[in-house]
């Protein structure tokens, strides 16, 4: 995982976690909603960056 792509997941999952927190704070049910959903979405691309990683290796082990 590069680490632009580890700083924009970041990103998104604080961004999320804003939005949530807002969303708890003035008692809006679709901001709550919006912000666990964009938190979700970074640690889904989190798993796909790491599974992309995980078959660089493996490809790389059998070019020996």
């Amino acid at each position: 995982m590069g680490l632009d792509d580890k700083v924009e997941n970041t990103k998104d999952r604080l961004a999320g976690r804003g939005k949530e927190a807002v969303g708890a704070a003035t008692d809006d049910e679709s901001l709550r909603a919006e912000g666990r959903g964009q938190q979700t979405e970074a640690d889904v691309k989190d798993a796909g960056e790491k599974v992309k990683d995980a078959g660089e290796k493996v490809k790389d082990a059998f070019k020996r």
